[in-house]
Parts: C-alpha cells; structure tokens; sequence
C-alpha cells in the first residue's frame, strides 16, 4: 500500500472511532452550557447510526428549536411522532416547532391535543402539569419564551407567561397576560356586547423579585396570537433596560 494509502486509512479509522465516541451525554451537556450549534451536531451525528431513536430525535429537535430552526425541529420531532405518538414531550416539542416554523394551523392542532391529553387519564404527565411552552421567539436582544396554560393559573387568573431572557439565559422581565374576576365584572358591565362575544379585559403585569409594572390594558378573546402581539408592541417600545436586568 502506497503511503497515502495508509494514510487515508488511518484518517478512516479515526474518523469512525470518533464518531463512536460521540454520545447522547455529550449533547445534553452542550445543550446544557447554551451551546445548541454542537448539540444539534451531536444528535444528527448519533441520528446516522440510529435515526428511530425517539430521544435522540426530540434532542436534536431542541437544539434545533434553541437556533429558532423551525424547520429542522419539525423533521425531527415528526419522525419522533411517527416513532411514539401518544409520547407527551413530542407534542410538547411539536408545537413549539410548529409555532417557529410558522405553520399556525399545525401548531394550534397540537395545542388541542396538549389540552385533551391533559384531561385524559392515561397521560399522568400531562394531566400533573399546569401548562406547556407554546412558542419561543427572539425580539431585539431577548429571547423569548410563550407559556401557555390550561386553565387561567392562580387567583388571578394568568392565561399566558412570557418569560424575557438575555443572550445568556438569565431570566430578566416575566409577562403574564392576566384576567381577574374583580376587573372582569366591571369591564363587562360596561363592555356587554363585548363580553357577550367572548372577549375579556387583559392585564399585562411584567415582574422580577419584588419589582412590579403594570404595562397595559387590552380587550379581546384569550388568545394567544393576541397577546403575543401585545408582548411585542411593549418590548419593541421599550427603550430603558428591564427592572431585572439592573443591580
């Protein structure tokens, strides 16, 4: 064998025993340490020698969702449906990358699952818990994370949460999009064709520790498209940094 011949051989053989190396521990750490890139190489490494793994498969779909890739997400948490379909984090997944990708009627009809899953039985996972990420999307230097949850949550009735990160993860400013009883019956003594149309009175209350805001005020039906919009037209307007991104 010439000696490029041996060479290639060699950059073969280390090339497969790198690959082995490569495990699913490895991109949960990356993912871990807020480094989605690796991760999603990772898992689409791990993927080639195994592509019905069910796990690896919403791995690389949240690495994908991480790097707002709402296409890549869809494929791999499509095949992770197809693999396991009455799996609660693949729905939890799917509508997260449905919302990404854009593909709202897709998005919504898994959203009707999250919800009828909840009530069911046999899903103790999602019957325990009150809510599920709905949509995350960057605004300006946020990244911005949408809860949505199943019954309006606490006393004052929150529907949906936002939660407002820096580039680094820390959590700097929460949004809840709220409708209290007491200022529900006021509004709608005064709005009763409104109401009669099922629209509600909304209050955006942002928070961090002990420091308070209340935003805005808006009417309409509780939806999330709605309130979405309203996060965006107050964080777009916003020119001072969030209460918690100061000492």
């Amino acid at each position: 064998m010439k000696w490029y011949g041996i060479a290639l051989a060699a950059i073969s053989l280390y090339t497969v025993a790198a690959r082995a190396q490569v495990t699913d521990q490895q991109g949960i750490d990356q993912l871990k340490n807020h480094q989605p890139q690796q991760a999603l190489a990772t898992f689409q490494q791990l993927l080639q020698a195994n592509p019905n793994d069910v796990a690896i498969n919403l791995y690389a779909a949240d690495a994908a969702l991480q790097l707002y890739q709402g296409q890549a997400a869809v494929q791999y948490a499509e095949k992770a449906r197809q693999l396991d379909p009455n799996n609660w984090k693949v729905h939890t997944t799917l509508v997260v990358a449905y919302a990404i990708a854009g593909r709202t009627a897709d998005r919504d009809a898994e959203r009707e699952v999250l919800h009828k899953l909840h009530a069911d039985p046999k899903a103790p996972d999602a019957m325990q818990s009150n809510g599920f990420l709905v949509d995350m999307f960057p605004v300006k230097q946020y990244r911005i994370e949408a809860i949505e949850f199943f019954q309006p949550l606490g006393k004052f009735h929150i529907y949906y949460r936002f939660i407002i990160r820096n580039q680094q993860g820390k959590r700097v400013w929460t949004i809840s999009v709220e409708s209290n009883d007491f200022d529900e019956k006021s509004w709608e003594q005064a709005h009763a064709q409104q109401a009669a149309d099922g629209e509600r009175q909304f209050q955006m209350v942002g928070e961090s520790g002990n420091k308070h805001v209340d935003h805005r005020m808006y009417s309409g039906k509780p939806s999330y498209d709605s309130a979405k919009a309203q996060l965006l037209q107050i964080i777009n307007a916003q020119t001072a940094p969030f209460p918690g991104e100061t000492p």
